[in-house]
């Protein structure tokens, strides 16, 4: 096993049966794919963490994904909207703490109309170049492309998984392929694309896990999301048992062998669910962390997944705690924006 992963180090595409392999080793065993992905990954990335800032400026979502708690069937959720003029300052204010890469992320609104996206992003982009990702789904080509116009650089939209009937069941309000030709048409438009997928989702194998890593090869992704499932009560799958961290983690590092260059975040999921291997992961391909920066009032209510909360403090204070935390992990802070790495 050892020879096969230092194989897909070395450039060597494995077949899906054996990803299905390195994905099931055991505790002692995957710790040989940890110290490989960490190699690459500092091969690449050096030792350096970029924290990303992540605006969530509305819960409200026209889509009724089954293990989300912002669907649009969930009646137990208060929604809000932040207005242009907040969106905006709290954007400065990442900024000003230090963050060199931002995150604007909504549920599927249709409020804001590309018009409206594009004044914030425009706005943003005024005050300082700071790298903006736009995480709002399924939009049209023109959409798009409008956005990118407007100085929108990297486009974030998870695949959530590679099994089409499993896609499908999930999404009453889409469908895999329309999924696979948004994510093309942003590549097309020169979006850095970020995708991604859950580890745990009911009806998920081992072999599904496989095809979503192979499936962001075939993307071309530039950053790719692997977090946990986390159930929430208010959904179809409140029921389900979350996914499994260390699942995930090796889920991570396969992908950073194989692929190489896209970002991979710890993501916020992993973290929740498990704090060993929220560390972990570092080690094994990570190389990027996410950062709420939206005011409290509104962290609360962007539930897709139940999470706590800790006392309120401002973005500088929470961005130093996070450096703190990294450094004290012996990992080293970039001050880039982390565009795309092109090799």
């Amino acid at each position: 096993m050892k020879d096969l992963i230092y194989k897909i180090v070395e450039g060597y595409v494995p077949s899906l049966d054996e990803m299905e392999k390195i994905l099931s080793l055991d505790e002692e065993d995957a710790e040989v794919l940890f110290k490989a992905a960490d190699e690459v990954k500092k091969k690449y990335f050096g030792n350096e963490i970029h924290i990303r800032g992540i605006i969530e400026f509305s819960s409200y979502c026209r889509a009724d994904c089954y293990y989300c708690g912002l669907r649009c069937s969930n009646r137990n959720l208060p929604r809000y909207r932040m207005d242009k003029d907040e969106i905006v300052e709290c954007a400065k204010e990442a900024v000003d703490a230090g963050y060199r890469s931002l995150v604007l992320q909504s549920g599927e609104d249709l409020y804001y109309t590309k018009e409206i996206l594009g004044e914030i992003v425009e706005r943003i982009k005024d005050y300082s170049d700071v790298a903006i990702t736009l995480s709002i789904g399924e939009r049209s080509y023109k959409e798009y492309e409008y956005l990118k116009e407007k100085g929108a650089d990297r486009f974030l939209m998870k695949h959530e998984t590679a099994d089409e009937s499993l896609y499908n069941s999930l999404h009453p309000h889409s469908n895999f392929k329309n999924r696979i030709d948004c994510l093309k048409n942003l590549k097309m438009l020169g979006y850095q694309l970020g995708s991604g997928f859950m580890i745990g989702l009911p009806g998920q194998t081992i072999r599904t896990i496989a095809e979503d890593i192979m499936l962001l090869k075939e993307l071309d992704v530039d950053m790719a999301g692997i977090g946990p499932f986390i159930p929430h009560k208010d959904t179809p799958l409140g029921t389900y048992d979350a996914g499994s961290a260390f699942l995930t983690v090796k889920a991570v590092a396969l992908t950073r062998i194989l692929l190489k260059r896209p970002h991979l975040p710890a993501t916020t999921a992993l973290g929740v669910l498990n704090t060993k291997y929220k560390d972990k992961v570092f080690f094994a391909g990570a190389n990027v962390i996410m950062q709420k920066v939206e005011p409290y009032k509104y962290r609360r209510l962007y539930e897709i997944y139940p999470k706590e909360f800790k006392f309120e403090k401002s973005i500088r204070e929470e961005r130093l705690d996070l450096e703190n935390y990294l450094l004290s992990l012996g990992l080293e802070i970039s001050d880039s924006r982390g565009d795309a790495l092109i090799i």
